[in-house]
């Protein structure tokens, strides 16, 4: 695991790449149906999308290739609660909690790089 320093845009970093894994981690529970492995897949695109794009966006070159990249970054944690509502956690509670902790989290990426974006310009 790659240690960063305490700076903001770090912490983002790391709490999209825990986000990324905790999603892989899910995915990897859920009932081995075709409709579960499809959207798992897209599920796991999307949610390794956002901090890939926000990695991107701390390196940008512009002002406006940054507000680009969270836009993307803000359009895949909506895509990422999209496909979290389509997987069938089955009957367990526990992987229904822990869905529901994910998609929390997707709700509050897309506020947090909204707010970034207002704040961006």
């Amino acid at each position: 695991m790659v240690q960063t320093t305490n700076n903001k845009q770090y912490d983002l970093e790391d709490r999209t790449l825990k986000f990324a894994r905790s999603v892989r981690d899910f995915v990897n529970k859920l009932p081995k149906t075709a409709a579960n492995f499809e959207y798992g897949k897209r599920l796991l695109r999307s949610s390794g999308s956002i901090g890939a794009n926000y990695i991107e966006a701390n390196e940008s070159l512009s002002k406006k290739d940054f507000a680009m990249r969270v836009k993307i970054c803000k359009k895949e944690a909506k895509e990422s609660r999209y496909w979290l509502n389509l997987v069938d956690p089955g009957n367990g509670e526990e992987l229904e909690k822990e869905q529901n902790s994910l998609f929390g989290e997707a709700t509050e990426s897309m506020k947090i790089f909204g707010s970034i974006l207002e704040g961006s310009k």
